[in-house]
């Protein structure tokens, strides 16, 4: 008999710039602990917290402003496996649901990636089109499923 996989809720933000819609800049924010690898701002979900709140909590956390309008969400969960050297770390989790919001940044919001506990040491605004050259991780075709969405949906 298998064992079924647990996964950890986790909530991520499509941070577009400012500018958004007219220009489609989105944040991407480079690791401290793996340098090279560039994502979304995202975290867990602690227990008895939505999805939103978190999403708020977790911005301020990671990248020093929660000052966003958040545009849409993504409909459903996307799950994905940790590689392997993660998944240790990470027990009893095999990967992570994440609940994906597209946000736009608001004009007087600045960010600080100087936090009480330091995820990101760089961050980039760069253009939707470019998005997927940037990343290089085992995240890459979640990133794919949910930026697809919403271009089809005429949000991007």
């Amino acid at each position: 008999m298998s064992k079924k996989k647990l996964y950890r809720p986790n909530v991520a933000a499509i941070v577009m710039s400012p500018e958004y819609p007219k220009v489609k800049k989105v944040l991407l924010a480079e690791r401290s602990d793996i340098t090279g690898v560039w994502q979304f701002p995202q975290g867990g979900i602690d227990k008895g917290e939505g999805s939103k709140k978190a999403l708020l909590r977790e911005l301020k956390e990671e990248i020093g402003t929660k000052k966003v309008e958040i545009i849409a969400r993504y409909p459903d969960w996307l799950t994905y496996d940790f590689p392997k050297h993660i998944a240790e770390k990470m027990k009893p989790y095999s990967g992570q649901k994440q609940r994906y919001y597209l946000v736009r940044l608001k004009k007087k919001a600045v960010i600080d990636l100087d936090t009480k506990h330091p995820e990101f040491i760089n961050y980039k605004f760069v253009e939707i089109d470019k998005l997927l050259e940037n990343i290089s991780h085992f995240k890459k075709s979640v990133y794919k499923q949910v930026i697809d969405y919403f271009k089809k949906e005429g949000l991007l």
